[in-house]
C-alpha cells in the first residue's frame, strides 16, 4: 500500500513517483502509461487525482495524450527528466549535503564512493 504525506498534494506526489519511473525507463519512450483506472486501483486513490497527476506530467512535456488511446511517454522525456533532476540536485540538494558533510567533518576519503557504472 502506498503512503502519502502532507508535504504536497497527492496528485503531485503521484506525478513525482511516475516521473521517477519514467527516469528509470519504465515505461520506455513511445510506450503507453497504465490507464487512469489501473493507476487509481494500484495507488488506492481517486481517478480524478490520477488524471491530475498525468496532466501535470503532460504540462511538463513528459507524456502526451492520444485521443482514445491513453497517455504515452514522449520522445526525449527521460533526457528532459535527467537534466531537470541533475539541476535540482546540484542547485538545491548538493549544497545542503555538502554543508552537512562539512559540519560532520567528513571528507571524500571518508565516503565509500563506488565508481558509477
Amino acid at each position: 500500500m502506498q503512503s502519502w504525506n502532507d508535504n504536497a498534494p497527492i496528485y503531485q506526489q503521484l506525478a513525482d513517483r511516475l516521473a521517477s519511473q519514467l527516469l528509470d525507463g519504465n515505461p520506455p519512450e513511445g510506450e503507453a502509461l497504465p490507464s487512469v483506472r489501473l493507476l487509481a486501483t494500484q495507488y488506492l486513490i481517486n481517478p480524478l487525482t490520477v488524471s491530475r497527476a498525468l496532466q501535470s506530467l503532460a504540462d511538463n512535456g513528459l507524456v502526451e495524450s492520444r485521443r482514445g488511446l491513453g497517455m504515452y511517454v514522449r520522445p526525449g522525456a527521460r533526457q528532459r527528466l535527467l537534466e531537470s533532476e541533475r539541476e535540482q540536485f546540484l542547485s538545491k540538494e548538493w549544497p545542503l549535503l555538502r554543508e552537512k558533510l562539512k559540519r560532520l567533518g567528513l571528507s571524500a576519503q571518508d565516503l565509500q564512493w563506488e565508481e558509477l557504472q
